[in-house]
Formats: structure tokens, C-alpha cells, sequence
């Protein structure tokens, strides 16, 4: 008898394919937005401590306005979460919290749908709360562009999923 090792935990082995709940998927964009924060923090610091490299003596700490500052996270933010969803189906946050975004068909996005989706996803977040109340728990974003949020931990896939999206 062959003996195997599942990543997925025997507990969430249930609800593997299932639609994603409005908590899990409000917790993956915390940290999704964590992620970019601080990526974009360090690279602030980093290109700082470059400038005081090239000339210590005429240094001064570069600062940005507040409207730049936010303009440049939601646009990196949109970036990424593109980048993400369109190469793997998730996110940082959606693969911290098993978590896969998926098309209608089940597979993975493709990339005009993953940008116009992190688009939605970033200029309208108050879609997200559609998912709490609608009995297929799908947000606002999912609704116009037929995609899924599912659950699915295991670490590589295929093409296609166990759940039913459309």
C-alpha cells in the first residue's frame, strides 16, 4: 500500500475547490497590502542610502508628497496583484491563506482579465463585501469578470480546478 503525504491539511480537505469567504479573502489583502508597503518602503530606503553613497557630503533625504506616495502603492499594488494572478493564480496573501484566483472555466486568469480585475480590486475594494452576502461568494469584481476566488492549497496545478466557478 502506497502512502501519501498530502499538503493539504486533513481539516481543510473539505472545503478544497470551494469558493473563499469574505474574512479569508479580507485577511490576504491585509497582507497583500502589507507586502507592497514594505517593498516599496525599502526600495524608498534603499534608493535614500544610494543617493547618500554617490555624495555623503550633499546628501539630503529625498521625500515624496503624499499624493505620490499613494498614487505609486495603489499603481504597484495593481502591478503585482496582475503579475500574481495571471502567472500564478494567487498572491502572497492568497497563498498564505490558500488561496487561488480563477477564471470561469477554472483556470488560471489571463493577463488583460487579472490587470482589469486588480483594477476593480484596487479603485473599487468595497466590492469585496458583495462575497459576505451573496450565497456564491462572489465579490462585486468576480460577478463582472465570471472569476473565483477558491480555496486550494496544494502548491502547483494544473490547468484545471475541482470546483465549479461559472
Amino acid at each position: 500500500m502506497e502512502s501519501r503525504i498530502s499538503p493539504v491539511p486533513r481539516e481543510a480537505r473539505p472545503y478544497q475547490g470551494e469558493r473563499a469567504g469574505l474574512v479569508t479573502r479580507l485577511i490576504a489583502n491585509m497582507v497583500d497590502a502589507l507586502s507592497v508597503s514594505v517593498a516599496l518602503l525599502l526600495a524608498h530606503a534603499g534608493f535614500n542610502a544610494l543617493l547618500f553613497l554617490i555624495s555623503p557630503r550633499d546628501f539630503e533625504y529625498a521625500s515624496t508628497s503624499a499624493w505620490l506616495s499613494v498614487t505609486t502603492a495603489l499603481l504597484a499594488l495593481v502591478v503585482y496583484m496582475t503579475a500574481a494572478w495571471s502567472i500564478t493564480g494567487r498572491t502572497y496573501g492568497d497563498h498564505v491563506m490558500g488561496l487561488r484566483v480563477v477564471g470561469r472555466r477554472g483556470h488560471r486568469v489571463w493577463p488583460p482579465t487579472a490587470l482589469v480585475r486588480a483594477a476593480l480590486c484596487v479603485g473599487f475594494p468595497i466590492g469585496l463585501l458583495w462575497c459576505g452576502v451573496s450565497a456564491s461568494r462572489r465579490s462585486l469584481q468576480d460577478v463582472v469578470l465570471r472569476t473565483a476566488v477558491i480555496y486550494d492549497w496544494r502548491p502547483r496545478r494544473g490547468h484545471g480546478v475541482d470546483a465549479v466557478v461559472a
